[in-house]
């Protein structure tokens, strides 16, 4: 008798630590990763990008020369960004975000959030 009710003590301590745990596992599993995106040699790295609804995306200036991220539609704009600067953005809609130095406007890349 006294097995059984430590084997329904223990089944119950696991029930709770599970729907405690999981939920806290689940939040952070979904939670989108940051992704970086590096300007170097007059150019955006990877120069499109697919990513989920409210990812985090930065941008670094690895050049020796300053350059800007803006989007096409007015969404972001960074500063000039200096060597080793950065600028982030966070997108909080599903869409296509085309974007471009606005000192190099040869410069260009998206963002697309799914």
């Amino acid at each position: 008798m006294i097995r059984k009710s430590v084997s329904i003590a223990s089944l119950a301590v696991m029930t709770v630590l599970f729907f405690t745990v999981s939920p806290m596992m689940t939040a952070r599993a979904q939670q989108p990763a940051a992704v970086e995106v590096k300007i170097d040699n007059f150019s955006f790295g990877p120069q499109a990008q697919a990513v989920p609804v409210g990812t985090t995306v930065t941008w670094t200036n690895r050049d020796d020369i300053p350059h800007t991220v803006v989007s096409t539609d007015g969404v972001f704009k960074s500063k000039v960004l200096d060597t080793d600067e950065k600028f982030s953005y966070t997108f909080a809609k599903a869409g296509t975000f085309a974007y471009f130095c606005s000192i190099h406007p040869k410069m260009t890349g998206k963002i697309v959030v799914q």
